[in-house]
């Protein structure tokens, strides 16, 4: 049997909360199914919980301080958990936030800027610039760090999520950031393709109408205990779908959006090719 890997309570409010549940849940000499009975949730969830990987249901935390007899500790602070693990993130992001980190694949379309996970810290800025001009620059640095936490699930771990994403050509096109900076954003897509951790296509100019041509971006994720998920965002808002009907429409306009793609190869030359342009002047 493998060791059991500790909990480092130091790292985060989360790994702190899920190392005082497991502490408290072994005093108590309870295993983690004996911990679970009588909830709707499963021994993964709660381990998940305990190694500060997940977010603690409020429900989850009621029947956890019954079990445990912890006089509603654990129901108290979820709450701050919930805050500790989103700061820099827009509310309306979070269960997807909280589902991305165990997907086992995620599938993006992005009509109009680069996807969070593959941004870089100049490309970052100049959106959260855009949107609030007049915010303060802790406040701003807090978002882009934030993101770029995000972004790093591509690095070292050779088990992240398999990534597929679509965008469209005018991306490659779009002045966002001087040419120097907008060139390594486009070096930092390409690298990760040549790497093999993401596989992304391009949507080209004369594609035409496609299933996407209303809509705007839409991400699909796959898990390996859980039925799969659509998160959709506008500029201001953001809605999670998992209702079954709605998610096997989603994935059916994607796979026709990825036959409407160039294939990954001539994606990846295009986008190299581009960045080229931007490092020349053209």
């Amino acid at each position: 049997m493998a060791a059991r890997k500790d909990i480092d309570g130091s790292a985060s409010v989360p790994a702190f909360y899920g190392k005082e549940l497991r502490w408290k849940r072994e005093e108590a000499g309870l295993t983690l199914q004996q911990a679970v009975e009588g909830s709707f949730y499963g021994v993964s969830y709660l381990s998940e919980i305990e190694r500060g990987a997940r977010r603690m249901p409020e429900d989850l935390a009621r029947h956890v301080d019954r079990v445990l007899s912890t006089d509603g500790f654990f129901e108290r602070r979820c709450e701050d958990v919930r805050k500790a693990r989103n700061t820099g993130h827009a509310s309306y992001f979070e269960r997807a936030l909280e589902t991305e980190k165990r997907a086992e694949t995620i599938e993006e379309w992005c009509p109009t800027i680069f996807p969070g996970l593959l941004q870089t810290e100049p490309y970052i800025r100049a959106l959260f610039r855009a949107e609030r001009p007049l915010e303060c620059e802790g406040e701003t640095d807090a978002k882009v760090n934030s993101r770029l936490v995000r972004a790093s699930i591509f690095e070292g771990d050779p088990a992240s999520p398999e990534y597929w994403v679509i965008l469209h050509e005018s991306l490659l096109r779009l002045p966002v950031l001087p040419p120097e900076q907008l060139a390594a954003q486009l070096d930092r897509v390409a690298d990760l393709g040549k790497r093999r951790r993401i596989v992304p296509q391009i949507l080209p100019w004369k594609a035409g109408a496609h299933p996407f041509v209303s809509g705007g971006s839409a991400t699909i994720m796959t898990f390996r205990d859980s039925p799969p998920l659509v998160y959709t965002e506008s500029v201001h808002s953001g809605d999670t779908i998992d209702d079954p009907a709605l998610v096997k429409h989603y994935r059916k306009s994607y796979d026709l959006l990825r036959a409407a793609a160039l294939s990954p190869a001539e994606s990846l030359a295009l986008i190299a090719a581009t960045a080229e342009d931007f490092r020349n002047g053209k």
